[in-house]
């Protein structure tokens, strides 16, 4: 898959260069693209922000630069969908990353300062949301959804290995365990002692089954639904 990022600060990206999505990049599962939106500009300073129509603090960012931004980007992929990162967008799970990971690419446009002019928002597919927070720049939002993206792409993880990651199914991860067997007089549960991976399986299942319905009692409702065809209250 090819990702193409608009942003002003090119360098927030370096983490992407490390772990999973390192190797993804290596092995030629993600071609990722990095675009700084200043390249756009037609003025001596770079300016790609200007005050608000009306007034208010804060400056907003133009439209032109980033419309000629995704020219260039849509020149190689033509395919890709725009996405701009907002607040007002909807809210990123794992069903939406795995959406986007079937697509034939992603064009990620990094707001910053008091917002973006809402004539981007006409250039863009959809917009999308990590949280009911407020960042300072959209390019932590926009790591957060390569990361959960690539990682769903075929090849990038073990066969089988995505699927067992929490909100997969509606339902958080169950605990894992490690050397040393007892440490500080905690020992690890005897059932993943066993060599039983029947009951391994079974033990697996209901403590992830009790996990979520303690801490995500939102994504317990879902699960049950699910499994029951059910409407908790």
């Amino acid at each position: 898959m090819r990702i193409d990022i608009i942003t002003i600060f090119p360098e927030a990206f370096s983490p992407l260069d490390l772990s999973i999505i390192g190797r993804a990049r290596e092995a030629g599962f993600l071609d990722l693209q990095i675009h700084n939106l200043r390249d756009f500009t037609t003025d001596r300073h770079r300016k790609v922000d200007d005050k608000s129509f009306g007034g208010g603090v804060g400056m907003v960012m133009m439209v032109a630069p980033v419309a000629k931004a995704l020219e260039k980007a849509r020149e190689v992929n033509p395919k890709a969908e725009i996405i701009m990162l907002s607040p007002a967008g909807q809210i990123f799970n794992q069903e939406l990353a795995r959406k986007l990971s079937r697509k034939k690419g992603l064009i990620l446009i990094c707001g910053h300062y008091e917002g973006m002019d809402e004539r981007i928002a006409d250039l863009c597919d959809r917009q999308i949301s990590i949280g009911d927070y407020v960042l300072s720049a959209g390019e932590t939002a926009a790591l957060v959804v390569v990361d959960a993206v690539t990682r769903l792409l075929p090849g990038v993880l073990p066969e089988g290995a995505a699927e067992q990651d929490s909100f997969s199914d509606n339902l958080l991860d169950w605990p894992h365990y490690t050397r040393p067997a007892r440490w500080r007089g905690v020992g690890v549960p005897e059932v993943l002692l066993s060599g039983d991976h029947k009951k391994i399986a079974a033990w697996r299942q209901k403590t992830a089954e009790e996990r979520t319905k303690k801490l995500r009692p939102d994504l317990w409702k879902k699960y049950d639904h699910q499994k029951t065809g059910r409407t908790l209250p």
